[in-house]
């Protein structure tokens, strides 16, 4: 039984608002001692960790991973029943972009200061770029369904290579999503961030 891996799905987004702000003073106010104060002293305030600058602007952009997710899962759906072809190929390329545009998004993060930053950054990136090529199958599977006179039976849609590709690419997306979100995970407790499951990068 044909069976669609969603959860590794293009199909992003935190589809809450409540995205982390970077409240935190990266420097000392004059006279009081600059950043690296004694917290032991007496008025003195513990020195500010530099890498929690990088964690909260991580923070954000994983915030909009998940945007499309819903769109995605719906428009595969559709597919799956042969319902809204166009609307549902147009949608998954729609998110393949937005998995292409975090890859560009993060490449530009500093991330130097952050523990396994070499790995997370790779973790993220090859689960988006799987997603994208997932996505991009799917929408080449709805073009199947929609043009090929057999492209669908009984009020489905036959499975085709693009199908095949699909699956293969969300699954490649999930093992990697939840990589991420471990090392991810790990970071958001030290500095009180959201912490995100796969289904939500």
């Amino acid at each position: 039984m044909f069976g669609l891996a969603v959860a590794g799905l293009g199909v992003g987004a935190l589809l809450s608002d409540g995205k982390a702000q970077n409240n935190d003073p990266v420097a000392t106010s004059p006279g009081s001692g600059g950043a690296a104060a004694d917290a032991d002293a007496p008025g003195g305030s513990a020195p500010v960790d530099p890498a929690r600058p990088q964690a909260v602007q991580l923070d954000k952009l994983l915030a909009d991973a998940n945007d499309s997710r819903t769109a995605v899962i719906k428009a595969v759906d559709d597919i799956k029943d042969c319902k809204n072809l166009g609307q549902a190929a147009q949608d998954l390329r729609d998110a393949a972009r937005q998995r292409d545009e975090l890859v560009t998004r993060l490449s530009d993060l500093k991330m130097d200061l952050l523990p396994n930053h070499a790995r997370l950054s790779a973790a993220l990136t090859k689960a988006w770029k799987a997603s994208a090529d997932a996505d991009n199958s799917y929408a080449d599977w709805a073009d199947d369904a929609g043009h090929d006179k057999g492209g669908c039976k009984d009020g489905k849609a036959k499975q085709t290579d693009d199908a095949a590709d699909g699956n293969k690419s969300s699954g490649e997306a999930t093992k990697a999503k939840d990589s991420a979100a471990a090392m991810w995970n790990t970071i958001a407790a030290k500095y009180g961030l959201t912490q995100r499951d796969k289904t939500q990068l």
